[in-house]
């Protein structure tokens, strides 16, 4: 497959084949620079990007004003550490604790650094309580990280079987099974970790009634209920948080995020009401890197963006999942589209690897989870006219594969 298969692209992939780890099953593709919602490759083939960094760069690229911080703000003070205050943390975490409904916020570096943290509030909790409640419930088919922890409660079989043994206590129910939810909760239960919409899962999305159990099982369990909106929330579904989308809302304990909050540089939060808050006291917790300067401002800057966006992409989302619905009918294949916002899923029932290379040769970027789930999480700056450019693309994706299953 021809994509950027140019000298330069070569050159880049010998040497991380050569020094590299070989964790990662990258595709032939060597980006070298973007452009709002475009890419381009070291041979300056342009790529309509669909995935935005798995949901990461949600302004596209190179947005003027974000941009303009970057370069201010270097120029500046780019690390201080958490032994000094800086003039960004406390904005930022006003504006967190405002739009989330909860009370306080820990500064991480990703997804799944907050999520240990939210691993740590639920074992300091049940611990005051008593020493056998330390148990989690989790939901089959989730993915909240990559770390011993979050891995511990990862809902995946295959992401957790080489590292076992993990996090003792975790039990596993499957999503929107009320019956099972209940069953599975008791006293012992410290912690409820749920994605309002499973990303990596699928872009499967819990019922209102479903999170409802679980907020009042954590309340009759004095357990903390977690709600992970690392790929789901910051504008994502189209509000601030998937979980504002119930009515009425329904409040987590704690919150995680990550993705999009600093458009490409590293930040995760955690939020947590003043209970969940006070289980973690001085010298408890911790980051060197986490809520730097750099990362503050820019997050700043993305929320007073975002306001303005929120409700482009609910408009926006609706036409994408509008005209892949109408694909769909075309070809046996699809099973389900799955959507809020602008998180977007097509399921297939046949594998969707060859969708995402043959979309690549069209210059289109998306990728495939769950082996048959074609997502799409594209930056929120996306126009109805690129997606009708990226619908009639997929249009030629879908018909080879439909000739080649023939």
């Amino acid at each position: 497959m021809e994509t950027g298969g140019t000298d330069a692209c070569e050159a880049i992939q010998a040497l991380e084949k050569q020094y590299l780890i070989q964790n990662y099953g990258r595709y032939p593709l060597c980006l070298h620079r973007g452009k709002g919602c475009y890419v381009y490759d070291t041979g300056g083939k342009r790529y309509l990007d669909l995935i935005a960094g798995i949901g990461v760069n949600a302004l596209g690229h190179a947005h003027p004003r974000i941009v303009k911080i970057v370069r201010e703000q270097a120029a500046l003070l780019l690390h201080t550490s958490n032994l000094y205050y800086h003039e960004y943390q406390g904005p930022l975490a006003k504006k967190l604790v405002e739009t989330s409904g909860l009370a306080r916020v820990f500064f991480a570096n990703s997804g799944t650094e907050a999520m240990e943290g939210a691993l740590k509030m639920i074992h300091s909790h049940g611990r005051k309580i008593g020493l056998e409640k330390y148990e989690i419930v989790s939901l089959e088919n989730s993915f909240h990280g990559r770390t011993l922890g979050s891995l511990s409660i990862t809902g995946q079989e295959k992401y957790r079987r080489d590292f076992e043994p993990l996090l003792p206590g975790v039990r596993f129910v499957p999503p929107n099974d009320l019956a099972a939810l209940e069953a599975a909760v008791n006293e012992r239960t410290a912690g409820i970790v749920v994605e309002a919409i499973q990303g990596e899962g699928g872009i499967y999305p819990l019922t209102v009634e479903y999170l409802r159990k679980a907020r009042e099982l954590a309340d009759r369990n004095n357990a903390l209920l977690v709600f992970d909106e690392i790929q789901c929330g910051v504008g994502r579904p189209g509000a601030y948080y998937s979980y504002l989308l119930a009515s009425p809302v329904i409040l987590p304990d704690v919150m995680v995020a990550a993705k999009p909050l600093a458009c490409g540089l590293p930040l995760g939060v955690l939020v947590a009401d003043e209970e969940a808050a006070a289980t973690i006291g001085p010298g408890m917790h911790g980051s060197t890197f986490g809520g730097g300067a750099l990362a503050c401002r820019v997050a700043l800057e993305f929320f007073d963006i975002l306001e303005g966006l929120l409700p482009q992409i609910v408009k926006t989302g609706g036409c994408f999942r509008s005209e892949l619905v109408d694909l769909a009918r075309h070809f046996g294949f699809v099973k389900e589209v799955r959507s809020a916002g602008l998180m977007i899923g097509v399921e297939l029932d046949i594998p969707g690897k060859e969708f995402v290379t043959g979309g690549m040769e069209e210059g289109l970027l998306f990728n495939c989870t769950h082996d048959v789930v074609l997502r799409f999480l594209p930056p929120y700056i996306i126009t109805e006219s690129e997606i009708d450019r990226a619908v009639d693309k997929l249009k030629k994706v879908f018909k080879k594969a439909a000739a080649h299953s023939v």
